[in-house]
């Protein structure tokens, strides 16, 4: 029996029961013979970042986090736009990584599902991009609109919706068999 994979599901909704969060759990309850999905969705308990403690006396929550990261065969992130960029609480757990080689290499989903959410996802791609996730078009999705397509139950309403998520999984898993290194971002 081939041992399914950890994936690190982050929602950058600073919002208790977002659209994203929704998303995630879906993603998780219809992938579930697949992979196993764990899902962050409170931003709050890493600090705010600190240049000076990112590499000496580093708070716990933020090794936790960065081990969580290392230790996953993939991630996907799904987020809202705020005010045309990512939320802070995303960019705040990010920034704890970056002087590390924790995102480097592995393979992520992208996700943005926002009212609008262009540049946000312009900007998470740019993000993933400099910290050398490994991911492809047919691995990242813009959702415009989100609140039209998911109910207030947290239930995607939207056949294209579903279906565009379903084709960004089967990617993404096809993605996380690839050994490191062999998959290029395409613009």
């Amino acid at each position: 029996m081939i041992e399914k994979k950890n994936i690190i599901g982050i929602c950058g909704s600073a919002s208790p029961n977002s659209a994203n969060l929704s998303i995630l759990k879906w993603i998780a309850e219809s992938n579930k013979s697949d992979f196993n999905l764990e899902i962050i969705d409170d931003l709050t308990g890493l600090p705010h970042f600190k240049t000076e403690l990112t590499d000496k006396n580093v708070p716990k929550q933020v090794v936790d986090f960065r081990n969580k990261i290392e230790n996953a065969d993939g991630i996907i992130i799904c987020t809202p736009e705020y005010v045309f960029s990512i939320p802070s609480g995303l960019k705040n757990i990010v920034e704890w990584c970056v002087s590390t080689t924790v995102f480097s290499d592995k393979p992520i989903g992208i996700i943005t599902a926002s009212a609008n959410g262009k540049k946000g996802h312009e900007e998470l791609k740019l993000i993933m991009e400099t910290i050398q996730t490994n991911f492809t078009d047919e691995t990242t999705l813009l959702i415009q609109g989100v609140k039209g397509k998911i109910d207030k139950n947290g239930e995607i309403v939207n056949q294209s919706t579903e279906n565009e998520l379903r084709k960004l999984i089967e990617s993404f898993n096809t993605l996380i068999e690839k050994p490191a290194g062999n998959t290029v971002y395409k613009t």
